[in-house]
């Protein structure tokens, strides 16, 4: 692979420009006129970097980040799950893109009841939908990427044959090696030393070979290329890639080697399922447009919640105080009840009522719930439906709803998304999904959270591809959630939500954060502290957040911690006195904003900021 010599230069730009970094901030702002390119790893954000060196836009450079994100499990695999927002400068409108696996054929209620399960499992071949992010990349690249399938897997293709494995990667392989080593694929791929006393995962900066995924992903490139010499056109030729993924022999392998581990995949499975290119939701606050995508994932939480928001004094209430803090406390007991009962898949019945739940007098409804002296331990789910003049069908639910499993006062609380071992590093300990951030001079914005398919994997067969874990976002009973009862070809109600703003009809923001249920918490917070608070993007993707674990969690057996906040460790202390006054059992982390990664637009002065994480090895290159 050859470097062009302006390619090689803005690297050395970017590089030399990071040692200068913002008195008030850990990392830098990123500068840039012409491109952007941010994502959660740095050798990720260099092949979105070599697209635009070589001429592509901002989808070819997300496609370029996705596929190297995903093989270097950060943290999803091929077999994952793609969700996006793009902006089309052409036609000036956001579109989403759902490239969410569906449960496989046989995935019932009742095959998990009758396995005395309180929900699909959080690993292992029963915990996965089928791939979405390959179909999801396929999709993006084929409609609005300008380059070929092959420019854009090269980086991929490289460092499946063989990458320096950064330390987070390596080392959740050691802590979950036992797990791993009970299925066949994942064992020879993740386990490098298996058998050695000291370590069986990979050490550190160890170039880690995946040859199976290398061949994998030379077929989907051959496919293209045989279909370009048939005379087929730059997209169809590309859309022939996702039929030998998802049709031909690539899928067989994938069915056979998921069946051999005791998953449900079959070849119907993976040829019926498809992306759906979508209108997204919207909310407008105090004159900026803010996109999400719809109810197959939290993203309509942050709106609902900014609908809330909007009539209060926000500014007023002053950043960070007890005030603040137990007000967004207080909208999110009542958004996250809302997602928790009436979010699922839009395209199986029933139908979501997400009309009266985006609705603004359904938001001035809730907000007048709010009690100001103390939280409310068992907020429940509203009532949208007279919003949209219809009567609700779950009352009889609504009126059971509880909270009320109480957090131990004494126990050592772990939120999701950090581990309570010691054996490694707290940087190490935040697991969840991976962010995309991507701009160009000519108007294109993608914003990305991919997920699935993470240490630990399954990997189907001899095609190295992980598989997704997501069935676990699935309900079984219908009194939990009748819109999320997991059935076959159905997608889960996931947490992944990428968002863009526009304010006078141009890009403003796009932002993505990792993080499973805290996502639309932390990107809240982060749109207030631009829009409220004057931060900017790089200050406001490190400012610290609080986190409610006052939801029904959307991994595992799907917990709920009424009460439980977590906070930053610079918050002062009475602040931490009142907010215990008000009912909340405090957490307290050194970090608590998340991996957030986002780009502003300075249309004033003609350029664009990038803002990334200080939690992890989010990176971002400019030019």
């Amino acid at each position: 692979m050859t470097f062009s010599r302006s390619f090689l230069f803005s690297i050395a730009i970017i590089i030399s420009c990071t040692n200068t970094w913002s008195q008030r901030t850990q990392k830098p702002i990123i500068h840039a006129k012409h491109w952007l390119a941010i994502t959660g790893k740095p050798l990720g954000a260099t092949a979105g970097a070599m697209m635009f060196s070589q001429g592509g836009n901002a989808v070819d450079a997300s496609c370029a980040m996705l596929a190297a994100t995903c093989t270097m499990w950060d943290v999803l695999s091929w077999g994952g799950e793609t969700q996006a927002l793009i902006y089309n400068p052409k036609t000036k409108k956001v579109i989403g893109i759902n490239a969410l696996g569906v449960a496989p054929t046989g995935a019932t209620a009742k095959f998990f009841l009758d396995k005395e399960m309180k929900y699909p499992p959080n690993y292992g071949p029963l915990a996965a939908v089928t791939p979405g992010t390959p179909g999801g990349l396929f999709t993006m690249l084929a409609e609005y990427g300008s380059m070929s399938l092959e420019q854009v897997l090269q980086p991929a293709i490289d460092m499946a044959a063989g990458y320096p494995i950064e330390r987070v990667t390596a080392n959740l392989i050691e802590r979950h090696k036992e797990r791993i080593k009970q299925w066949k694929y994942s064992k020879e791929i993740y386990l490098t030393h298996l058998g050695e006393e000291e370590r069986e995962a990979p050490y550190e900066g160890e170039i880690f070979v995946q040859k199976d995924l290398e061949l994998t992903l030379q077929k989907l490139v051959e496919a293209e290329q045989t279909a370009l010499k048939a005379g087929k056109s730059r997209k169809e030729a590309i859309y022939a890639a996702y039929d030998r993924f998802y049709k031909g022999d690539i899928a067989e392998e994938l069915v056979r080697g998921t069946q051999e581990e005791g998953g449900l995949i079959t070849m119907e499975d993976l040829a019926n399922w498809k992306v759906y290119i979508e209108e997204p939701a919207m909310t407008n606050y105090k004159g900026i447009d803010i996109y999400k995508l719809t109810q197959w994932v939290q993203g309509p939480v942050m709106l609902q919640a900014l609908n809330m928001l909007e009539a209060m004094d926000v500014q007023g209430m002053g950043y960070n105080t007890a005030k603040y803090l137990h007000a967004l406390y207080q909208v999110m007991n009542m958004t996250f009840a809302d997602r928790d009962f009436y979010y699922g898949d839009p395209y199986f019945a029933p139908e979501e009522p997400m009309k009266g739940l985006l609705s603004k007098d359904y938001a001035k409804k809730r907000a007048e719930e709010i009690n100001w002296s103390k939280n409310d331990p068992d907020a429940k789910p509203g009532d949208p439906y007279p919003f949209q003049e219809g009567k609700n069908p779950y009352l009889k639910y609504l009126e059971k709803w509880s909270n009320t499993k109480r957090a131990d006062e004494e126990a050592d609380f772990q939120p999701i998304g950090f581990q309570s071992d010691t054996e490694f590093p707290v940087s190490d300990q935040y697991l969840g999904t991976t962010s995309i951030q991507a701009a160009d001079a000519e108007g294109w914005v993608v914003s990305i959270t991919p997920s699935g398919g993470w240490v630990p994997a399954v990997i189907a067969g001899k095609t190295g591809v992980g598989l997704s874990q997501r069935m676990q976002s699935f309900v079984l009973n219908e009194w939990e959630n009748p819109f999320n009862v997991v059935e076959p070809g159905k997608r889960p109600r996931a947490t992944l939500t990428p968002g863009i703003a526009l304010k006078d009809g141009k890009p403003y923001l796009s932002f993505a954060v990792q993080g499973g249920d805290s996502q639309d918490q932390n990107l809240l917070q982060f749109f207030l502290n631009m829009v409220e608070f004057d931060m900017n993007v790089q200050e406001a993707v490190e400012a610290a957040n609080m986190n409610s674990y006052q939801l029904r969690g959307s991994f595992g057996d799907h917990e709920v911690e009424p009460g439980v906040m977590l906070i930053q460790e610079g918050t002062p202390d009475w602040t931490r006195k009142k907010l215990r006054e008000m009912g909340y059992q405090l957490q307290v982390r050194d970090r608590t904003s998340g991996p957030i990664n986002a780009i502003f637009f300075d249309w004033e002065q003609g350029s664009m900021w990038g803002g990334a994480s200080n939690h992890g090895d989010d990176y971002g290159i400019g030019w």
